[in-house]
């Protein structure tokens, strides 16, 4: 297969972690006979440093003509909240620009990484969860307005039948080759868009019989979630519930650096870690390079390359499993972004080779020797 991907590195650690995706996906490319091909793009705090815009018009043009977007992060420490451009600006603006309506982030347990959890081992050991958010509407996107004073402010909440028709039938068609369990999320007692939501998807579960569906509130969804995560397959959700939820459940897995995203439209979609730019580490080598390797594996996926996303997804298991990573993981001999990506990409070459004695490894040379 032949993919034009455009790399959109972003601010903070994006480039660094960005790097270590490309890599996989040029390991992959050379293992499987595909031809992968990069266009670098501008976004966030750098775009604006270049061009004074968040979201350059040559990065949308980019964008919209490739196959699949990989992105880094957003975000810089030199913009605040009170600024008329942010960084943040340009990931919403592309959302917004290329209908990229549906962001699903899925949440696993590792087995050796429980231990870093904060919750009992019992209560996550085997989690598999899957969020299905709404990105392209609601209070992100509805009006905002404050008043001359700057003492009375609005944002509007806005969402069509339409708009939550589109991202429920992903969200119902995974929950079918899951475990066929679905969960809304919403504020139905209180919010009347959280009431279309509840009408809508309920009216929708006739036509997915294979599917029980069942509705929390989103104050009793995040206690469920503390309690009994593995009572959830399939979560469904709008989108500022979508985004609380998902940073919440994220510390089942252990790390923040585990987490891979994907968003996808019609015609478009997106790649990326779940954590932020941490700008305050500015170009680190020590961050975890994992969720943006795990993106690429949701990016094979996505264009039905099943057997090349499930090599990625062992070679990280490989990584975790060999204590192969950085320091928010491994105390002990912690590795910098590269070498964890430089393992990865070995392990996806030479699968056959994991029988040596990895402890003889040596950080400083080739992680395969």
């Amino acid at each position: 297969m032949k993919l034009e991907i455009a790399v959109l590195s972003g601010d903070g650690v994006g480039p660094v972690v960005t790097a270590q995706a490309i890599k996989v996906l040029e390991a992959i490319a050379h293992s499987f006979d595909h031809v992968f091909t990069f266009r670098d793009g501008l976004i966030g705090g750098v775009a604006i440093d270049k061009t004074g815009e968040a979201l350059p018009k040559k990065t949308l043009e980019l964008c919209a003509d490739t196959d699949a977007i990989l992105l880094g992060a957003v975000g810089a420490l030199n913009y605040d909240q009170y600024d008329t451009v942010r960084p943040e600006d340009g990931l919403l603006q592309l959302r917004k620009a290329l209908g990229l309506f549906a962001n699903i982030r899925p949440v696993r347990a590792y087995e050796g990484l429980i231990e870093h959890a904060p919750l009992k081992k019992e209560l996550i050991a085997g989690i598999n969860i899957v969020i299905y958010r709404e990105l392209a509407s609601g209070i992100y996107f509805g009006k905002k307005a404050i008043n001359d004073q700057g003492t009375i402010a609005s944002d509007i909440c806005e969402y069509t039948q339409e708009e939550i028709e589109r991202i429920a039938h992903l969200a119902f068609r995974s929950a079918q080759q899951r475990k066929k369990h679905l969960t809304l999320v919403d504020k139905a007692n209180i919010l009347a868009s959280s009431k279309l939501w509840r009408k809508v998807v309920l009216a929708m579960a006739d036509q997915y019989p294979d599917v029980t569906v069942d509705c929390l509130f989103v104050d009793d969804a995040a206690m469920q979630l503390v309690l009994n995560p593995k009572a959830f397959d399939v979560i469904l959700t709008d989108n500022m519930f979508g985004n609380i939820i998902a940073d919440q459940v994220s510390v089942l897995s252990g790390s923040m650096g585990l987490l891979a995203s994907a968003s996808i439209g019609a015609t478009c979609c997106l790649f990326e870690p779940m954590h932020g730019a941490f700008p305050e580490q500015g170009g680190n080598r020590i961050i975890n390079p994992m969720a943006s390797i795990l993106s690429v594996a949701m990016l094979l996926a996505h264009f039905k390359l099943h057997k090349e996303a499930i090599a990625v997804q062992k070679a990280v298991e490989k990584a975790l499993e060999l204590h192969l990573t950085t320091a928010d993981l491994s105390t002990k001999n912690p590795l910098t972004a590269e070498k964890v990506g430089d393992f990865i990409y070995d392990y996806i070459l030479n699968p056959e080779d994991s029988n040596i004695n990895f402890e003889n490894i040596h950080v400083g040379q080739s992680t395969i020797i």
